[in-house]
This record gives structure tokens, sequence and C-alpha cells, in this order.
């Protein structure tokens, strides 16, 4: 079995302990992940600017990157909903790539959704004793469906203290390009955000995507509250770590 780590742009340029820790979770179940050095960016950004030919080519090397691939796990729902909800959109004129992106969709994972329903697993044997709260990205959530799984996980974690977040599903106002181009509601959703962490008085903030854990840490860095934000991936590996 071939499974196939997309790491994203933000977990690859900015974020590289997040792949670390998804690769070393997934070693502990036998698999050692093969990492194509030819993928690139899903097209997310493009296509969300409109810039349709340019996603287009993106998302026709990230097919064929992963062509034979038996799976294709990444640590970001929002890049993974991407492939599953854009890709047809991108390729509804072309026969040959449409069928590959369907080939595609039906191979690729986001890390929770992996563990859960393709490993059958929901409890890593972490232990990790802190105040945590969880963060659902919008389109993790939204687009690939991604709640039940995080939540899952967290449960089995010994020593964990889970608050749920208020307003857990209104959006931290990322939203990639949207970030730029209405940057002032943009601040104020993350501001807002910010403010339903601090009440949760959690010790960590956790979610499944860097670009909103990004936004949402900013701010709280910048009002000076030193609470740690953690992809779930590295909050699973540093329990395992404490525990042995």
């Amino acid at each position: 079995m071939k499974v196939s780590m997309f790491i994203t742009c933000l977990s690859d340029a900015f974020y590289p302990k997040v792949g670390e820790a998804m690769a070393r979770l997934l070693a502990r179940y036998g698999i050692k992940l093969d990492f194509p050095e030819r993928q690139v960016c899903c097209g997310q950004p493009a296509f969300n600017s409109g810039y349709w030919d340019t996603a287009r080519e993106g998302a026709k090397t990230i097919i064929h990157t992963f062509a034979d691939s038996d799976f294709v796990v990444a640590p970001s729902g929002s890049c993974i909903g991407m492939i599953h909800h854009h890709y047809p959109t991108l390729f509804k004129e072309d026969p040959k790539y449409l069928a590959m992106a369907h080939d595609l969709i039906g191979k690729s994972y986001e890390f929770s959704q992996f563990l859960v329903h393709v490993l059958g697993v929901t409890d890593i044997g972490a232990l990790f004793p802190h105040r945590v709260t969880y963060h659902p990205s919008c389109h993790g959530s939204r687009l690939l469906g991604v709640k039940d799984e995080p939540h899952i996980l967290l449960s089995q974690v010994k020593g964990l203290e889970f608050v749920p977040l208020p307003f857990a599903e209104d959006c931290c106002g990322f939203g990639g390009t949207f970030a730029i181009k209405v940057s002032d509601i943009s601040g104020a959703m993350v501001t807002e955000k910010a403010e339903h962490v601090l009440e949760t008085k959690a010790e960590v903030l956790v979610g499944l995507d860097m670009g909103c854990l990004t936004n949402i840490s900013g701010r709280l860095h910048h009002a000076g509250h030193p609470i740690r934000v953690m992809h779930l991936a590295e909050l699973l590996y540093e329990g395992v770590k404490e525990k042995v």
C-alpha cells in the first residue's frame, strides 16, 4: 500500500514539524509515507482569486503527482477540500482529467479522517495533561465534512481536559486572500475568535489547518496572550512522546 503525503504550502514552507508529526504518528502503524517532490500548491489561492487557468495547471500537476498512490494524506482540510469540491469544476469540460480528478478524490484524506476512517484508529495512546480547546476550520468542517474525527481522537488522550470553544463554527476571518482583500472585516473576525478562545481559559488551541491557526495565533500573540497553538498531529505526537 503506497500512502503519500501531500504536505500543503503552509506546512511545507512554515510548519515542517506538522508534517514530521504526521509522518511519525503514521509510522507507528506501519506506514512509511511516500513524499513525491513534484507536488505543488493545490491551486486554491488562484481558484479563489478567479485565475482558473492557473489553478487548473497546478491541479493537473497534483493529479499526476499522486496518480500511482493508493492513498493521499494531508494535514489540511482546506487543501483536501479544494481537491474534493473544486477539481470537478475545473475539469468539467475535460473528460480525461475529470476522471483522474475523481480518482484522486476517492483516495485523498485529511489527516484525522485517514486515522479514524481508513486505519480505524481512535486512541493512539497519548498523554497530554493540559486544558485544550478546538477550532473547526470552515473548509474542513463544511466542505470536507470533518467534524467528529478530531473530537474522537482528542477524547481518548489521557489527561486532556477538553473545553468547547464558544461559537466554534464561526469563521476566524482568514479565508486565504479574503484576509488581504477585506482586511478590516478579517481583523474584526479574528479578534472575536481570539476573545472566544480566551473565554475557555485553555492552555492550548488545536486545529486542522495551519492557515486558520496562524491567523488566530497571530492575534493572540499581538494581544499578549501566551496560548499554545498546535495542529492536531503535533498535539497527538507530543502526547505519545510524553507518555514514553
